[in-house]
């Protein structure tokens, strides 16, 4: 345990808010992987910043084992923390510090398993897949996918570290959004008719969003193993307006759709877009130029792996536990599932419910948790 707390110690120092670099934290862990005998292959993103770094150990044609986590972390700024948060902090069985839960409780965890490793006793490889920018969308975790679809044998399973206090967690939402750009046309708002009110038109859209949100939750599919158990419709931002007596010719708004596995994403996002057409029809009987312009956000695919899958199987003789989850958050899984077939499921140290909070903390007891899983899939994998 206390390797691996010193392993957290040390990723917490580094302030991987996902607008920042992550160049750093990567050189460090992997100065720490190759004097061991990991192989190191790093996905950059397209400028260069960022880094991803998939570690493997082990032999090279015989599928083996994923442990994936993220490397960067949420902001703290405009939070009230008692310490540094980029200083661990350590108190009643506690560890504190930005990113302890989300994820760099279990990257630490890895990294202690990695001096555990007899290399020349490994029947199958075991791979770390250490990624950045999945904050902000899993954005950086496809540039590293990209480059595996070309990687023979693909590994057999993957095991994705976000905090689910060591449940075994065969699905999540997946989630698509977009940024919605409505144009009209700018009057005097003593001839408010003479316009179109950019304002009108995105509102127009949202109320046919909300009601579609409305026919979903009343007849819509469910799964009753999500605390919401159908997809969900949301409108986080909205902007227009320049003064009170213009009529605006431009409003934005940003949506998402956080979808159960039943339910296509894009077929939602059809309906949506031709409401849309049908609220800028009508408004160009006032102005020919009105229009209603939707740009894709981030996205990624839910995860559904079957509670009967020989992952979830093996992951349970790791765990000891018979019982599965499924969680309200997104992960990378569902990407390296959709993208490369590997059966995946998420399981690994701390609660969700204090990430991206000030005072975010790990609880000692849940590494001890993960560092025994940890050992049980070497013991696995070794002879």
């Amino acid at each position: 345990m206390s390797r691996t707390i010193d392993y957290l110690d040390r990723l917490i120092a580094f302030p991987t808010v996902s607008r920042d670099s992550n160049l750093d934290l990567i050189g460090y862990v992997r100065g720490e992987l190759e004097p061991l005998g990991f192989r190191c292959l790093l996905a950059p993103s397209e400028d260069g910043r960022k880094a991803n770094l998939y570690a493997s150990i082990g032999p090279e044609d015989v599928p083996g084992i994923v442990l994936s986590g993220h490397t960067d972390v949420v902001p703290v700024e405009g939070q009230d923390w008692s310490s540094d948060p980029f200083v661990m902090r350590r108190a009643d069985g506690k560890l504190y510090g930005r990113g302890s839960v989300d994820m760099k409780g279990f990257i630490a965890a890895c990294l202690s398993l990695a001096h555990d490793i007899d290399a020349a006793r490994l029947t199958a490889p075991l791979h770390f897949a250490f990624s950045y920018d999945e904050e902000i969308g899993c954005i950086g975790v496809r540039r590293l996918i990209d480059l595996l679809e070309g990687v023979s044998p693909r590994p057999r399973f993957c095991i994705i570290g976000e905090p689910t206090s060591m449940q075994i967690a065969v699905a999540h939402k997946g989630k698509d959004g977009a940024r919605v750009s409505c144009t009209g046309l700018e009057a005097h708002s003593s001839f408010a008719p003479n316009g179109v009110n950019a304002i009108h038109l995105a509102i127009d859209l949202i109320n046919d969003i909300r009601a579609l949100q409305t026919e979903i939750a009343e007849t819509g599919n469910r799964d009753g193993d999500y605390d919401v158990p159908y997809t969900t419709l949301h409108v986080g931002k909205i902007a227009g307006g320049e003064a009170l007596n213009i009529v605006p010719n431009l409003a934005t708004f940003e949506f998402e759709i956080r979808n159960i596995a039943d339910d296509d994403p894009a077929a939602l996002l059809a309906r949506i877009g031709a409401a849309a057409e049908a609220i800028a029809t009508k408004a160009r009987e006032v102005f020919p130029g009105a229009a209603i312009h939707f740009a894709p956000g981030t996205a990624y695919p839910a995860l559904d792996t079957a509670p009967d899958a020989e992952v979830v199987s093996f992951v349970k003789s790791l765990t000891g536990s018979n019982a599965t989850t499924k969680i309200s958050f997104g992960t990378e899984g569902g990407l390296f599932n959709a993208r490369l077939g590997i059966p995946t499921v998420v399981c690994g140290p701390g609660s969700i419910a204090v990430a991206h909070k000030p005072d975010e903390y790990i609880a000692e007891s849940q590494l001890t948790r993960c560092e025994a899983m940890l050992a049980e899939l070497l013991r696995r994998v070794s002879d």
